[in-house]
């Protein structure tokens, strides 16, 4: 994945540019670069983090003008060079100074490329994108947005791009299939940007590019068309948040503030779809099709990373509220195997962003095989909410920081709700859902209370900080929280971590287990507390360190741990809201401690918009 930033209007481009890649950067950071059109076309690239660019920028003459394109690089095609970083340009001898910026992958680079080379054209990167911009070069013919067309009806794979022509220093052309782009609508400007973080600052007026679509823009309009040239309409619509909501306020980093907003945006989750009045849910963005999921025979969950990990607690909620038979699994598996997709499979896509390539190609995969396709993502009219049938959104906020956080609980309490919806339909009393409701509404405030620990949790961390290998284990609905307690810290602390199921570790794991090892239990008092004591006590004797996250109250597990982290009393299947708290905390102290960058973990991106 990889950010994209342009502009063209009546304003210097530069530092509207520049604050675009800044607010996009975690999209990727491994290069970025700059090209602008004033009398000639001027670029600036350079290897690592917008600063660096921005450096570079203040030592380079010329850099000038009302239109231009930025681009902030994750690699993919070819290694972390400034050769390879973007805007990429057609023949620099005998072009038409066209310039591109590209998120995506050509899949059939190597043919065009092969067949570009025989028409003379000589390259001067690795990536799939220079080949683009020399495609365009070769079949632009005095129209950039033809020759945009037609170049793109000859690739296969997935793109958002920004274009620039030297011989057309008015026209800013851009498209998009499968990787993420709208267009911000200002006052004789537009700005165009992989998500609205980039857009937000200087219009909240914004359309989102549908697949397979070109848009021309020039000062004072716009025109949208298919690759075909077929005109089609978009809609303008309001953004759906504030420049407020991505600013870094008092925080260090936008992990620990989106930590802290937890209560906040699960709070934003319930609104307007719980009514404890009547101990009801509301789910409007479902309810057409109440009485197909109230009649389902199975319901597969499909996610990449943490949204797995909430899938696998959505499979716990939806057997044990709703009484159907579910499943999770990885969309990338599901969407390359022959699945078996029957009458009355309902598949449910769990994803932050709504744009991950392979939870939405699972999904088309799914609806092609006659399932009810549902989404349950936070990013409103992102790809995945648009495909889907009907979905439920997190609400969440805008999530920055590269680590998962508040979706992961967004998620969760989304399923639950979803779980709770179709229980009500189908077995589930209504004095039970009523008592359900009024748990889930306390939620916000039991999740505020664990996070005051947050500096007795750091102080434990220190502790273990240098360790290289953990382990995390839990049972039943904790067992996915466990799975996200490792990730998080192999994501941003770079320390090797496993999460598995407590029982799994007789199985083989425990031959890891050496003196002083940290362990962490998810051990809150629900149906299996007592066999995670036991594989406690098979921890200890062996020398490993017990890092327990417990229900309030339980003294006994104070004997049996080195460090044990309190949260709330909660009903068993809500545990997971609370727990994982703790283990988010865990993981950013122990990024912080071992001085890495949080926010921007090294070979990472936000959300993976290619294979």
């Amino acid at each position: 994945m990889c950010g994209i930033v342009a502009y063209i209007g009546r304003k210097q481009a530069m530092p509207i540019l520049l604050e675009g890649l800044k607010r996009l950067e975690y999209r990727g950071y491994d290069s970025a670069g700059i090209g602008l059109l004033n009398d000639g076309l001027k670029i600036c690239r350079a290897v690592g983090r917008v600063r660096v660019l921005e450096e570079k920028i203040r030592t380079v003459e010329g850099l000038a003008g009302t239109i231009g394109i930025a681009h902030t690089r994750w690699a993919t095609h070819g290694g972390v060079t400034e050769a390879n970083a973007h805007p990429h340009q057609d023949d620099l001898e005998s072009g038409h100074g066209i310039a591109v910026i590209h998120n995506g992958i050509i899949e059939n680079y190597s043919v065009l490329k092969k067949y570009l080379e025989e028409k003379g054209h000589k390259f001067h990167s690795e990536t799939d994108t220079e080949v683009l911009s020399h495609l365009i070069g070769e079949l632009y013919h005095g129209d950039l947005e033809k020759a945009v067309q037609a170049a793109l009806r000859e690739v296969t794979g997935a793109y958002a791009i920004a274009v620039l022509c030297v011989e057309e220093p008015d026209t800013l052309v851009v498209a998009r299939k499968g990787s993420p782009l709208m267009v911000g609508v200002g006052n004789g400007e537009y700005i165009v940007a992989s998500d609205s973080s980039a857009i937000v600052a200087h219009t909240t007026q914004a359309f989102t590019l549908p697949d397979f679509t070109v848009a021309k823009l020039t000062r004072d309009a716009f025109r949208t068309a298919t690759i075909d040239d077929v005109p089609i309409t978009t809609e303008v619509r309001e953004l759906e948040f504030e420049l407020a909501e991505i600013d870094l306020g008092p925080y260090d980093h936008y992990m620990l503030k989106e930590i802290f907003e937890q209560p906040r945006s699960l709070r934003m989750t319930m609104q307007g779809r719980i009514d404890a009045r009547t101990g009801s849910i509301v789910l409007g963005g479902i309810a057409e099709h109440a009485r197909t999921l109230a009649n389902a025979k199975r319901i597969v969950m499909v996610g990449q990373g943490t949204a797995l990990h909430a899938s696998m607690v959505g499979r716990y909620l939806m057997e044990d509220l709703a009484k159907i038979a579910s499943e999770h699994d990885f969309a990338s598996e599901f969407r390359y195997r022959n699945p078996i997709v029957d009458f009355g499979t309902c598949v449910i896509a769990v994803s932050q962003s709504g744009e991950t390539a392979d939870t939405l190609a699972a999904l088309q995969e799914a609806k092609q095989r006659g399932a009810l396709a549902l989404g349950v993502v936070n990013v409103v009219g992102s790809t995945i909410a648009r495909e889907s049938d009907a979905g439920v959104y997190l609400r969440v906020g805008p999530e920055i920081g590269v680590a998962s956080t508040k979706a992961f609980t967004g998620q969760i309490l989304a399923l639950s709700m979803l779980s709770l919806y179709i229980g009500r339909r189908r077995y589930l009393s209504q004095d039970y859902v009523t008592s359900f409701i009024k748990e889930m509404s306390g939620i916000p405030d039991k999740i505020q209370r664990v996070l005051e620990t947050s500096d007795a949790i750091c102080k434990a961390t220190a502790k273990y900080v240098e360790r290289e290998n953990w382990l995390f284990l839990g049972r039943g609905v904790n067992y996915p929280v466990a799975l996200e307690g490792a990730l998080k810290l192999k994501e941003i602390s770079y320390i090797h971590a496993e999460g598995m199921p407590a029982a799994e570790m007789k199985h083989g794991p425990i031959a890891l287990i050496d003196k002083g090892m940290p362990v962490v239990f998810v051990a809150t008092r629900n149906s299996q507390y007592e066999k995670v004591l036991a594989n406690i006590s098979e921890v200890r004797s062996r020398g490993g360190h017990v890092i327990a996250v417990a229900t309030e109250g339980d003294d006994h597990i104070r004997t049996v741990s080195e460090e044990v982290f309190y949260v709330p009393d909660v009903i068993e299947q809500l545990q997971p809201l609370v727990s994982v708290i703790p283990l988010q905390l865990l993981a950013y102290h122990a990024a912080v401690l071992r001085g890495k960058d949080v926010d921007k973990p090294r070979n990472l991106a936000k959300s993976v918009t290619v294979e």
